[in-house]
Formats: C-alpha cells, sequence, structure tokens
C-alpha cells in the first residue's frame, strides 16, 4: 500500500504544464492510486492475527487526543436464554487507561477501609437517597452485602447505567477495599448485549503494543472461560479491534490467541 502511494505521488509530481506526456502519466496516477484503494480495501476486510490488529491500530494517524482502543466480540449465544448470558469481569494487566470514580455504599469500619482503598464517593442510606435524587457522580460502584437493602431502592437509578452492584462480578463484597483497588486497578466487567455481542476496553492508544496485546489476550482468556455448556457450534463468531476515531480491525476467529490451536476451544 505504501509502496502504491508512493507511485501515485511520484507520478503526479512528474507531470509539467507543458509535459506533452500529461495524458500518460496522469492515466498512470489514475491506475497507482486505484492501486492504493484496492489494496486498503483488502487489507481492512482482511482477518488478522492478534499482533498484526493491534500494530495497525497503533500505526493509524493519531487524533487529537489518547484515543480508547476497543474489543467486541460476536458471540454464537443466545442472550436471551438466561444459560447462555455471559457476564463477568476481568482484571486487565496493564489497566484500562481510564480514570474511574468509584462509589462504595458502606457503614462503620467497612466505609472507612473504602475511604482509605481510594473509594471516590463513600456513603451508605444517604449515598442511597442521593443517588436516588438523581446525584449519580461516579462510574463504577461496589457495595457490603448489609447495605443491598438500601442499595436495591436505587436499582432502577443504577441498574440501566450498568451501575448495581451485583455478587456475580464481585462488586457485593466484605472485602470492599478489594473490590475498590481491583476497580481503580483496570477490573473492568462485560456482559452479552441483545443480539450477542460483548464490547470491551483494553487500553489507550499510547499503550505499547505489548501492553495491549497483554490486555487483548486477558480479556480473550476470559471470554472463552465464560463460555456457556448450552452453548453449541461458533462460540466466537467475528472478533473486532479498533480506535475511538479509527476502523475496526477483524482478528481471524480461528486464531484469537495469535494460533490456529483456539480454533477448537472458540
Amino acid at each position: 500500500v505504501a509502496r502504491a502511494d508512493r507511485l501515485a505521488r511520484r507520478v503526479r509530481l512528474q507531470v509539467e504544464p507543458d509535459d506533452h506526456a500529461v495524458p500518460l502519466l496522469l492515466e498512470r496516477a489514475r491506475e497507482a492510486e486505484l492501486e492504493v484503494a484496492q489494496l486498503v480495501a483488502a487489507e481492512r476486510e482482511r482477518e488478522h492475527t492478534p499482533g498484526e490488529a493491534i500494530k495497525a491500530l497503533k500505526a493509524f494517524p493519531d487524533a487529537r487526543f489518547d484515543e480508547t482502543v476497543e474489543i467486541a466480540f460476536r458471540l454464537g449465544v443466545d442472550p436471551r436464554k438466561a444459560d447462555q448470558l455471559v457476564r463477568g469481569t476481568v482484571s486487565l494487566p496493564n489497566g484500562s487507561g481510564q480514570s474511574v470514580r468509584v462509589a462504595a455504599f458502606a457503614q462503620g469500619p467497612k466505609a472507612t477501609e473504602a475511604k482509605e482503598a481510594g473509594a471516590d464517593v463513600v456513603g451508605g442510606d444517604e449515598l442511597v437517597e442521593q443517588v436516588m435524587g438523581g446525584s449519580i457522580d461516579f462510574d463504577a460502584a461496589v457495595a457490603t452485602p448489609d447495605m443491598m437493602a438500601a442499595v436495591g431502592k436505587a436499582g432502577r437509578v443504577l441498574g440501566p447505567r450498568g451501575l448495581m452492584p451485583n455478587p456475580k462480578t464481585g462488586t457485593v463484597t466484605n472485602d470492599i477495599a478489594k473490590a475498590v483497588q481491583d476497580i481503580k486497578g483496570g477490573k473492568v466487567e462485560y456482559k452479552t448485549d441483545r443480539t450477542g455481542n460483548v464490547h470491551m476496553i483494553i487500553g489507550k492508544k499510547s499503550f505499547t503494543e505489548q501492553q495491549l496485546l497483554e490486555n487483548y489476550l486477558a480479556v480473550v482468556e476470559e471470554i472463552i472461560r465464560a463460555r456457556p455448556s448450552s452453548a453449541k457450534g461458533k462460540y466466537v463468531k467475528s472478533l473486532t479491534v479498533s480506535t475511538t476515531m479509527g476502523p475496526g480491525v477483524p482478528i481471524d476467529p480461528n486464531r484469537i490467541k495469535g494460533t490456529a490451536e483456539t480454533a477448537q476451544t472458540a
């Protein structure tokens, strides 16, 4: 692609207003530009290995901000069936690159533990009342089990925003300090949407290729581990990575870990 692009530019630079070969040179330029377009289109449609995909993302022109790198799975599950819902959490080894505000619903000593662990908002019944009143100044929430009766009252507010603490994701626990630290350290939640897709953050474009690849592999391992026993046929149907402003780069679903060996487990 780069070679064809250079050829097109070079041909155009050779054109002079009084050059008798202008028509021929312009035709060569158009052919070179067409070759560039065809090569770019083929490259975007080609399924890559994880390493190739990450390298391609890093090669895209930079935006004026540090773009988020996301991963999207299309899974062979029926999320309408309770036993095929894919949901859980995964800790990114290199963090998400995002600053996350964490709220902790806790009282007494547990509230103190949450504050010391780095929780941005800590409270009991009064925090529940604030949330029910529409005051939500956090990106993730954790709670101690004894607070869930009160937190449940705010379910209609927290649920639609994906902020409701849940024992299955480790956000309802007596070890409130660890829950806060995990989220601050890069723990992210995932859940299939209505069409069986899963979207997750795997870092920032400013991360090194190695850091992004390590985060990518951690997510892939978790998704494979979470495969429902009732899911039949191909599990990972397609997989794409992308940046906030860039195009998606497809990854070969038979080589989601970088080798063909994963075809059997995926």
